[in-house]
Formats: structure tokens, C-alpha cells, sequence
């Protein structure tokens, strides 16, 4: 399964789907309304995210199992640097492990302070590096201090993020290379809005594996799309989320089709969206599409 998972990332068209464990106890719904969508049929993979903004989430270990076990389509599992010190993100590992939880998507994580949860504490022993760093341990077999594990590890297959704009591209390729450094084998974009902007990326991309090629290590990038719908998307992701930049082409256009209605609003952003995926496709076909649980809207993007 994941073998699979990373050939098709390294040598084929990829697309993964991310879906985001609601503040319940019960992750199931989200499970059937992917089945009667049959959008296990029209991706690769899922990404399961990790209490995203420092807020309650259903966990994302138990929800990648869910999702595995019934798809038969691997899981990346995300897990944040935020919530656990560098034990419990080993005894964490060590039990999705057996349960075949193997894909592992290391964040940072969003900052505490930003939790809806009263004196939240952030855990923060080090950045996604050190996550990365414990998957390479465990598939040598030890663990994070060195000592043998009384059984190796299944191979555990590492994911990381980078940030899709700045100022100075040349920050982005140096973030690149210290997650191919410390062993990720993909790195998800934030979105991506501009098929410019994805052809820097994937120069950036091709530029950081030169600089590991000594290590012999290399990592492969994958594009995130967050389609947009609504004018009031476009300009919270312009003004308030660093990382990313949409056009102000899209803003215009989706201002102007405000004025017009909301079904306006609707098919000009999801126009502007679909057309974004299928360039990115013919580009780069290798695509994480997050619609925040919008999950009709990813099949329209993928269908």
C-alpha cells in the first residue's frame, strides 16, 4: 500500500485528499460521505490533520485507521510538534505502527496561544525537524536516544510542509532542504494560486535535492490546492495567512461576481479553481487538494 503510495509519488500522477477530524467523538460521518461521493475512487491517498489552529480535534492516529481500513488506500497520519514532547511522539509512533499508521506528516504546528482551549500550553521541544529525525531512528530500529527497539519498526514513510510564496524565494529552498536533510520524501505546498509561482516551487524543489545529493537524499514536491469559492476566502488567505499569495486577479474577479450574486460568486471561484488543478496536472501531477471537508466541491474539482 505504501509502496505504492511513494512510486506513484516519485514516478506517476499522485493526488491526495485531505479531510480535517471534527470536534466529536465520532469520525464516521466523514467516512460515509466520502463513500457515497466514491472519492476513494478518485484519489490516492488521505491526509487526516492534527487539532489544526491549536483547536479540539477527534484524534488524527485513530481517524487515519478509520479512513485506512476502509478505503484500503493509505493514510498520511499529521502529527504536531504543538501537543507532545519527544516521548509521546515516539510511543504515539510506535503504536500506529502495528496498527499500520506508517505515513506521518510532521508540522510544527500552529501556536497555542491561538486555541479556543483556556491557558493552552504549547509543547514545542523542537520544529517538525526533530520529527522527522525520530522516523529516522525508527527505521533504523532504535529509538529517538539510541537504544534498540525490542522489535524494528515497519518502515515508516515521512511527509513535511513548506510555505508556497515569500519575498525571498531563496527562504523556501533553504526550508526545503532541511526537511529532505532530516529524511522527507514529500513536501506539501501551502496553496498554490499562480502556475508561476508553481514553476518557481518546483525550481526551488530541483535546486534543494541538488544540494542534498551528496546525503543521498531526495524529496518530491507536492502541490497543495485550496480551492476558492467566496470573495471573503480569498481575502482572509491574501491578508492574513503568511505563505500564501492569491492573485489579485482572482480577488477582482471574484469581487465582481459578488456584486452579481452568490451562485455568481460560486461558479467563478470554482472556474478559477478547476482550472488551476487541471494547469497544475499538466505541470506537476503530483496534488494534495484541501477543501476543509467540502468534500462535494472535491469531487467537482476532481471529476
Amino acid at each position: 500500500m505504501f509502496d505504492e503510495l511513494i512510486n506513484k509519488l516519485k514516478n506517476d500522477t499522485y493526488i491526495t485528499l485531505e479531510t480535517t477530524p471534527g470536534h466529536s467523538p465520532i469520525f464516521s460521518p466523514i467516512i460515509e460521505t466520502i463513500a457515497e461521493l466514491g472519492l476513494d475512487k478518485l484519489v490516492d491517498g488521505f491526509t487526516t490533520t492534527d487539532n489544526p489552529l491549536a483547536k479540539l480535534k477527534y484524534n488524527s492516529l485513530f481517524a487515519a485507521k478509520m479512513l485506512q481500513d476502509r478505503f484500503n488506500k493509505p493514510v498520511i497520519a499529521t502529527m504536531s510538534m504543538r501537543d507532545r514532547n519527544k516521548i509521546a511522539l515516539q510511543s504515539d509512533l510506535l503504536g500506529a505502527n502495528e496498527a499500520d499508521i506508517r505515513a506521518i506528516l510532521a508540522l510544527t504546528g500552529d501556536p497555542a496561544t491561538i486555541s479556543d482551549q483556556p491557558h493552552t500550553k504549547g509543547v514545542f521541544e523542537s520544529d517538525s525537524s526533530l520529527l522527522l529525525d525520530i522516523i529516522s531512528c525508527f527505521n533504523s530500529g532504535i529509538n529517538y536516544a539510541g537504544k534498540p527497539l525490542a522489535h524494528k519498526p515497519k518502515e515508516l514513510y515521512p511527509f513535511a510542509v513548506v510555505n508556497s510564496y515569500a519575498k525571498n524565494p531563496k527562504t523556501l529552498q533553504k526550508k526545503m532542504q532541511k526537511k529532505i536533510k532530516h529524511g522527507a520524501l514529500g513536501i506539501i505546498t501551502q496553496p498554490v494560486y499562480d502556475i508561476e509561482n508553481a514553476k518557481l516551487l518546483l525550481e526551488l524543489k530541483d535546486a534543494a535535492n541538488a544540494e542534498c545529493d551528496n546525503e543521498n537524499k531526495k524529496g518530491e514536491l507536492i502541490l497543495g490546492i485550496f480551492p476558492i469559492t467566496k470573495l471573503r476566502t480569498a481575502q482572509f488567505l491574501s491578508a492574513h495567512v503568511p505563505g500564501i499569495n492569491v492573485p489579485n486577479d482572482w480577488i477582482e474577479a471574484l469581487r465582481e461576481a459578488n456584486e452579481k450574486g452568490s451562485q455568481e460568486e460560486y461558479r467563478v471561484g470554482f472556474e478559477l479553481s478547476r482550472n488551476l488543478f487541471l494547469d497544475l496536472k499538466k505541470l506537476h501531477p503530483k496534488i494534495h487538494l484541501m477543501t476543509a471537508n467540502q468534500f462535494q466541491l472535491a469531487k467537482d474539482i476532481l471529476s
